[in-house]
């Protein structure tokens, strides 16, 4: 079968008017052109006239298409500038930004753009010397050299495995389960104990002045004091050291497999989100709790796309609330 890379033309436009004249479905269309049934379905959907598909029509809307497509501003017009350049100085990425404004303004589609339009605009060549790639989260085109922690191998009392853990958690319907883990500062010295629940991506952070089971215990039990006992079911770790003391948390504690990052894929996120505030090898002994706690309360408030681009801290008030109980100002 040909490749659909190339566009349709009009005189393929003209043998599809004529085979759907007569009655032939997609299917059969695109085996007589040689084209995929999904590149016909897209050309019956976005250039039919009406209830028919007339192909001088539908050439003269694909024409029409790419000519206002090449005049179109890069981001349409001054709402949308505006608000795109606020957002991407706040940190947003194109496609939080995106999805944000079709959940604001889903009636107005001036007030829209596609997150592709914003990464085009800015790295667009005329617009080099304005560096807009320095808003982006990671700063740069080219992806960092990662440098992951190495695997503790260390005996853990009592552990219970994820393989253990309640069905219910793997859905994401239900509120108050959790991935907990610790961010290490520079040369292994304190470090950040972090928790995201499930559902609502909502994340906790506290710093730890030395990264040990006794320290990461009492950090744990301090973000979660002010809870309801309905918001903390259960958190998933993985198998540091810092976890020994599982069983004086707030909380029961499942424990992923080793070497399964994956199974905490939440919480890795959410640690990468971290990590672009406090980069490897951070002194963090030199942060402040406070300092910690604006940076949480920035990446609570930024909309994800998993939660139809609505903000985790709007989440996790809605499940609150629907529990009957105020969420803390600060935790």
């Amino acid at each position: 079968m040909a490749t659909d890379k190339r566009r349709i033309t009009a005189v393929e436009r003209d043998q599809i008017a004529v085979l759907r004249a007569t009655g032939c479905g997609v299917r059969v269309i695109a085996r007589a052109l040689g084209r995929s049934p999904s590149s016909i379905s897209e050309e019956l959907k976005r250039n039919s006239f009406g209830e028919y598909y007339v192909a001088i029509h539908a050439q003269a809307k694909a024409t029409r298409r790419k000519h206002e497509a090449g005049k179109r501003q890069p981001l349409k017009n001054a709402f949308v500038y505006g608000y795109v350049r606020e957002k991407l100085r706040q940190g947003w990425s194109p496609e939080q930004i995106s999805g944000r404004l079709r959940l604001e303004y889903p009636d107005d589609e001036a007030k829209q753009i596609h997150w592709e339009s914003i990464y085009r605009y800015i790295y667009e060549e005329t617009n080099t010397d304005k560096k807009l790639w320095e808003y982006l989260p990671r700063k740069q085109k080219k992806r960092k050299k990662k440098y992951g922690r190495k695997a503790q191998r260390c005996r853990i009392p009592d552990r219970v495995s994820i393989h253990q853990r309640p069905a219910e958690v793997k859905t994401r319907q239900v509120f108050g389960h959790w991935e907990g883990d610790s961010i290490e500062g520079k040369a292994h010295k304190g470090g950040v104990h972090t928790q995201v629940e499930r559902k609502t991506r909502f994340t906790l952070a506290q710093l730890i002045i030395n990264l040990t089971a006794e320290e990461t215990m009492k950090a744990q039990c301090q973000m979660f004091r002010n809870l309801p006992k309905e918001a903390k079911k259960s958190t998933t770790v993985d198998n540091g050291k810092e976890f020994t003391k599982h069983k004086q948390f707030e909380l029961p504690v499942f424990f992923a497999d080793p070497y399964s990052s994956w199974q905490r894929g939440t919480n890795e996120n959410s640690n990468g989100l971290i990590r672009r505030y406090i980069p490897k090898k951070t002194d963090v002994r030199k942060i402040e709790q406070s300092e910690l706690d604006d940076m949480i309360e920035e990446i609570n408030n930024k909309p994800k796309k998993c939660l139809g681009f609505y903000k985790p801290q709007e989440a996790f008030e809605r499940e609150l609330q629907m529990i009957t109980v105020r969420i803390p100002t600060r935790m």
